[in-house]
């Protein structure tokens, strides 16, 4: 694990992102908070490209959870059978959109731990809501965020909320907004887990990675 980086590092490392994708966007597709929550939920263990082929036609047609009440179980199922852990998932889509429906007036709640007693949602998917829809500068530590966090020394960690805490407290108040996904970004598309495209990275110069790739 790399010593961490100097704050006059890391706040160029976010100028640098900011530069290159000033209003960076979460890739999972979705109409509304409650949309957006489900789909969250059904990335876990799959890719948001995968995610978005299941729930384009789904969400065209349920958009709230007293509609995926109706819709049932089984139905879902088949919409999401495509993503991996399918059945669990849709047992807790069917669990968290009764709770909505009973305890929160069908809305979507606004603070983490609402959202992390949710069924099947926990606190990265609680902080990539609010972050995405209310706005909130969490820092949802997912598996390129954890990756990209340790390899650059930005925010050295063993696990992920130590990875998350480090990043709140390193992270430019001016970049928090956004700082989550130019990280998953990063990972998704250059900061790749097994050969990371180094001598494409707008990064490497100040990145404490010492396996650097030509």
């Amino acid at each position: 694990m790399p010593a961490p980086l100097g704050y006059t590092a890391i706040r160029e490392m976010f100028r640098r992102l900011h530069a290159l994708d000033p209003e960076p966007k979460g890739e999972l597709e979705h109409v509304n908070a409650y949309t957006l929550l489900v789909a969250v939920a059904l990335s876990a263990q799959a890719t948001d490209k995968g995610v978005n082929k299941a729930t384009r036609p789904l969400f065209a047609v349920v958009d709230t959870p007293e509609k995926m009440l109706a819709l049932g179980e089984e139905a879902l199922v088949e919409h999401i059978r495509t993503i991996g852990l399918f059945r669990n998932k849709a047992k807790n889509v069917m669990k968290l959109s009764r709770i909505l429906v009973e305890e929160h007036g069908g809305l979507v709640p606004s603070s983490r731990a609402a959202l992390a007693a949710l069924p099947g949602v926990g606190r990265k998917t609680a902080n990539v809501v609010l972050n995405m829809w209310w706005g909130q500068p969490t820092m949802a530590v997912d598996t390129h965020v954890f990756r990209v966090a340790n390899r650059t020394g930005m925010a050295p960690g063993r696990d992920v909320v130590a990875v998350e805490r480090m990043l709140e407290d390193v992270v430019p108040a001016e970049y928090a907004r956004h700082a989550h996904h130019w990280l998953i970004l990063h990972g998704r598309y250059t900061c790749l887990a097994r050969k990371p495209r180094c001598a494409a990275c707008a990064l490497s110069d100040l990145c404490a990675y010492e396996e650097k790739t030509a």
